[in-house]
């Protein structure tokens, strides 16, 4: 038997611990499995309808945002435990979390779509407690579901899904079932070429399946969205669709890596498939994955961050948030993930490679100058651009459509006018989380206009909006800012379906968004995963931009939609903003304000 060192890391990165007692068997895995919640409480129901599944592989989900408590500790500073732990003595128990106020955390927004509030039933004489009912959690959306039932009540998603082994391919309605895969997998085995060496008319993809090991430990009464199937489900997407084709370099694929501990490693996944058969056997022009280093961080993080995270990879479970876990591999997985994101900067600004995907975990946007956040440790978008930057590059663009606004880029690039920050985002007057990112913050210090803030005032948005926010807002100023290098922080939680983000941007839409971006900096592209908790919703829309990288051109033709009329409102508004700074938008503010003038007072949403 051995202590659960559970620790506490709170937005100062001062940290307690709190003992749990589990008990472990000798190969480290615990007799309590992560997936048996028999003798967990769970919570029932759901503010949201099913939707049916479209051709493309995703899922339309209703869902509720509220606010909810914030858990918080006591404070030890993390210097000082680092010291502590350096002298081989674990700090004392200083006190258990306490609930303090109101505040927005991305997991509890998660989880609290289950609470909803019943009528007045002080009248009612409560019955014995019924025996507990047996649940499984979807592998797609991992929301609960009773025992006897065979389709996710939320997204359709079969019992026995094999989304893990075939992506979005594979059926949502039957356990061995494919959809639509084979005029798809035809059409590129069809243009599979012969064995050749990497060129810059390559696409790199990175990934390290170290990064799989970055997983919460602590047993909850549900599964924490920011999971590793994350990168199973696109990787078994890209496998699936076939292709070994020469096209794309599969950037750090790493010596054989041991998964023990980890609770799905019984399963053969998408992408333990993918490594073991050597995707793209002979194609490829592996890029090693390394891990950053601190030198590298320091560039982009406070050392007190760096020893903070690195801290995690000496106790078995760590908070720095309640929704921001670590293990004793996380550190090591983001070091990889910002080692992988910087290196295929540079491989591409060098023109070793046309483009790239970073398909990398834990994600980063949220991480500032000093702080791990929002699932994210360390900035991978912001490290990229730095090691750009250091290549040779003189301004780079980061445009950021994840759903949620990436207040950690924002803090490090404020002050920094060579590199321009444009985020599209819910904001809801700063009542989505995290709450910041309104059109009125635009940069300081000198550097006023390089930060582009397009905050929508309301869920539901999708592919218009987005597309009309590109066309007459973010490709205008990119345009003037003229880029060397374009990243994109790829959060595919606004994607339909997805639990979180509560938006409605397909596919089609992230695809002709990437072909918009493609025609900046000389094609020079690096798109970096972020967000995204739906697996049909995230490998369906990443799999719609690697098409896009790769070179083809997007089959639907998205422009000349109507915008929302909330979403024109929001253009309008950034545009009266930012052409205080980027002087040329306000002719097209002025043409917009003639042409949908009547349309801003028509009935229409």
């Amino acid at each position: 038997m051995i202590l659960d060192e559970t620790c506490y890391v709170n937005s100062k990165h001062n940290m307690v611990t709190e003992t749990l007692q589990n008990t472990w068997l000798m190969d480290g895995k615990a007799e309590n499995s992560f997936h048996d919640q028999n003798d967990q409480t769970l919570h029932e129901g759901y503010n949201g309808q099913h939707e049916s599944v479209g051709l493309d592989g995703t899922n339309a989900t209703l869902c509720r945002d509220e606010n909810y408590r914030e858990q918080n500790t006591s404070k030890t500073s993390g210097r000082d435990l680092v010291d502590n732990l350096n002298g081989s003595v674990l700090p004392d128990i200083i006190s258990k979390k306490v609930r303090q106020k109101k505040e927005i955390t991305l997991e509890d927004m998660y989880n609290d779509q289950y609470d909803y509030d019943d009528d007045d039933d002080s009248d009612w004489e409560p019955l014995p407690e019924p025996a507990a009912v047996r649940r499984w959690f979807c592998v797609n959306c991992t929301m609960a579901n009773q025992d006897d039932v065979v389709h996710c009540d939320i997204c359709g998603e079969n019992k026995e899904s094999g989304i893990l082994r075939h992506g979005f391919f594979a059926s949502p309605f039957s356990q061995a079932g494919l959809i639509h895969t084979d005029s798809i997998v035809a059409e590129r085995c069809k243009d599979a070429c012969s064995p050749n060496l990497i060129s810059n008319n390559s696409t790199a993809v990175g990934f390290d399946d170290r990064m799989l090991l970055h997983s919460e430990v602590e047993i909850k009464s549900h599964p924490h969205p920011e999971r590793p199937d994350r990168l199973r489900a696109i990787a078994a997407s890209l496998a699936t669709a076939g292709w070994a084709s020469g096209e794309v370099l599969f950037a750090a694929i790493p010596p054989k890596t041991c998964l023990t501990g980890f609770p799905s490693q019984d399963l053969l996944t998408g992408l333990e498939i993918s490594i073991s058969v050597g995707i793209f056997p002979g194609k490829c022009y592996p890029i090693m994955a390394r891990e950053i280093t601190r030198e590298e961080l320091l560039m982009v993080h406070s050392l007190e961050h760096v020893e903070t995270v690195e801290l995690t990879s000496r106790i078995l479970s760590s908070y720095f948030t309640p929704d921001t876990y670590a293990n004793e591999h996380s550190a090591h997985a983001a070091r990889l993930a910002a080692g992988l994101c910087a290196d295929l900067a540079s491989a591409i600004f060098s023109g070793r490679a046309k483009n790239g995907f970073a398909l990398v975990r834990p994600p980063g946007h949220h991480a500032g100058v000093s702080q791990a956040m929002g699932f994210c440790l360390h900035n991978n978008a912001a490290v990229a651009a730095l090691a750009a930057q250091v290549s040779g590059a003189k301004r780079v663009l980061i445009v950021d459509w994840d759903v949620h606004h990436g207040n950690g880029t924002q803090e490090i690039f404020e002050q920094n006018k060579s590199v321009l920050y444009i985020s599209l985002h819910r904001h809801e007057g700063g009542n989505f989380y995290p709450g910041t990112g309104a059109s009125h913050e635009v940069g300081s210090l000198g550097a006023e206009g390089y930060c582009v803030n397009i905050p929508w005032s309301r869920g539901g948005v999708g592919d218009n909006d987005y597309i009309f926010a590109f066309q007459h807002v973010l490709l205008p100023i990119a345009s003037e800012f003229a880029p060397d290098f374009t990243i994109i922080s790829a959060g595919f939680d606004a994607a339909r379906g997805d639990p979180l983000g509560c938006c409605d941007v397909t596919p089609a839409g992230f695809a002709k968004m990437t072909h918009m971006l493609n025609v900046l900096s000389g094609g020079k592209l690096l798109v970096i995963l972020e967000g995204g908790y739906n697996l049909r919703s995230i490998s369906s829309s990443a799999t719609a931009v690697i098409k896009v990288l790769l070179g083809e051109t997007p089959g639907c033709e998205l422009n000349n939609q109507l915008p929302s009329k909330a979403g024109l409102r929001t253009v309008l508004e950034v545009l009266k903003i930012q052409m205080n700074f980027w002087p040329t938008l306000a002719t097209t503010l002025k043409k917009l304000e003639s042409e949908w003038g009547s349309y801003l007072v028509a009935n229409h949403r």
